[in-house]
């Protein structure tokens, strides 16, 4: 099994933006717990205060697959729900 890279960004909305970024430490957190989680990064973009940079490695496919079930079942998944997502995922 390969490993997988996910890499791009998010673009926040400024009505969602005081949420997001309130609770992105928990997400980071729990993700940074799961089985299979390797390296996980979002930083908030200097250039672009609504943009936040991201970077997730997984061991497998079956891990990444995990932690996007839990993602969407989380309230991160719901406080994020109207951001723009724009990923490369590679394995």
């Amino acid at each position: 099994m390969s490993k997988i890279i996910l890499k791009g960004f998010i673009v926040v909305s400024s009505e969602d933006l005081q949420t997001v970024e309130q609770e992105l430490p928990t997400h980071t957190k729990l993700t940074l717990e799961e089985d299979g989680c390797l390296v996980f990064e979002v930083t908030k973009n200097k250039g672009n205060p609504n943009r936040f940079d991201v970077y997730e490695e997984f061991t497998d496919r079956e891990a990444f697959d995990k932690h996007q079930i839990r993602v969407k079942k989380s309230y991160w998944g719901q406080v994020t729900a109207n951001v723009e997502r724009h990923y490369e995922i590679f394995d």
